[in-house]
């Protein structure tokens, strides 16, 4: 039961950040995200059949329930050719997700840390923190398609396009060692986040 919570809690801690993109997105002049529809928390709306179902199975299976599980939604579809601020928009809209899920752990936490709540709450709490903070973590992994690459991008000078190129060519090979190689620093640095909030 707990396994299907934490699945439900990961889900739409991606569903919520994929609706973020859109929304700052159009805010910024580019209802492409709204006329797809794309701005709800149907769930159907952002289900991506590797990231949202395979993947996540696959790593309850390979840990046995007792690993990190991460996964992704359907990214919402975006123009930025549309955005009023041409400079800076792309690095609004990458960031806009990350921001709501550390938003949404931080709200949560506190409730946690100052609310009088049972302690199934608080272990249901704690763990909409946890999986809210590694999926802001996770997603400033500086790469395409993660929000870190559009950061990375908007920042680097022109005269690194070939580096740009080359994350953009080998960007789900470099996922793929990361998940395997790197997601336990994710879950380690996502952990002292959600103790340094709930104050546990």
């Amino acid at each position: 039961m707990l396994t299907i919570f934490v699945l439900i809690i990961l889900f739409f801690s991606i569903v919520i950040h994929e609706i973020a993109h859109g929304s700052v997105a159009l805010h910024l002049g580019d209802p492409t995200a709204k006329n797809a529809g794309r701005l709800t928390l149907n769930p159907l709306k952002h289900i991506d059949l590797f990231g949202t179902i395979v993947l996540p199975l696959m790593l309850l299976f390979f840990t046995q329930g007792q690993g990190p599980i991460i996964g992704w939604a359907k990214p919402v579809p975006i123009n930025p050719f549309n955005f009023r601020d041409q400079k800076w928009g792309g690095l609004k809209v990458g960031v806009a997700g990350c921001v709501m899920n550390f938003l949404v752990a931080v709200i949560f936490g506190l409730a946690v840390r100052f609310l009088p709540l049972p302690s199934t709450l608080v272990m249901l709490f704690s763990i909409v923190v946890l999986y809210n903070f590694a999926w802001g973590i996770f997603n400033l992994f500086p790469v395409p398609p993660f929000d870190g690459s559009h950061i990375l991008f908007a920042l680097i000078p022109e005269k690194f396009s070939q580096f740009k190129l080359f994350l953009q060519k080998y960007g789900l090979f470099i996922i793929f060692l990361f998940i395997f190689f790197g997601l336990q620093w994710v879950f380690i640095a996502a952990n002292l986040l959600t103790s340094l909030i709930i104050g546990q």
